[in-house]
């Protein structure tokens, strides 16, 4: 029997061999992958943007939210592009990669990522968490609007869930909030969004 060895790429060279062709990649383990998100994705990723930037904007504060941004965790093998990233531009004149490649590898770039759960949840749930909560991401949102996750991470009977976590003494705490719950954010504490505004897709 022959075993093919499947070349992985390192982070350098997903950046330099990054495809010109107007799509979102991820490197995952190695492996680029595509990010193909469906239109009700788009629509939850898009309505959340909106509410936060009202925020920023509301309280003046020097933070933004970009189009696209990748985010480098300590491994080698991994490149996350986050479905809404917040950051800090007070920060990133120390980001070594921010101006070439518009890449953070520092968690105080970042006050917020939120990923909107696709088919490869386990990734939001585990891989994604460990790593933002390694590099010390103040907060951290999962929206599981399909409720895709599995029973451990959005409960019995499974439902559309958000669930919040935040970093406190260097560990990920995560809140579960469903329905008419309000989302409750220490990075924006006056927010006023609820679970149901951005779990229930219209159309």
């Amino acid at each position: 029997m022959i075993q093919v060895l499947r070349q992985l790429k390192t982070f350098t060279e997903f950046l330099a061999e990054y495809p010109e062709d107007g799509k979102r990649y991820e490197l995952i383990d190695g492996e680029v992958r595509e990010v193909r998100p469906r239109g009700d994705h788009e629509e939850i990723a898009s309505l959340i943007t909106r509410k936060l930037d009202r925020e920023i904007e509301r309280l003046n504060l020097p933070w933004f939210i970009p189009n696209t941004c990748c985010v480098k965790p300590a491994s080698d093998l991994d490149g996350y592009v986050p479905d809404v990233i917040v950051l800090d531009r007070t920060q990133l004149e120390v980001e070594p990669l921010w101006k070439t490649a518009s890449t953070i590898v520092r968690g105080a770039s970042a006050r917020l990522v939120v990923e909107v759960v696709s088919t490869n949840w386990q990734d939001d749930y585990a891989k994604k968490l460990e790593d933002y909560e390694a590099l010390g991401i103040g907060e951290y949102w999962i929206v599981d609007y399909r409720a895709l996750g599995g029973w451990r991470h959005i409960g019995r009977p499974k439902q559309p869930t958000v669930t919040v976590y935040s970093l406190v003494d260097g560990e990920y705490r995560g809140q579960m909030v469903r329905a008419n719950e309000p989302i409750v954010s220490g990075m924006f504490p006056k927010l006023e969004l609820l679970a149901a505004e951005v779990l229930v897709v219209v159309g």
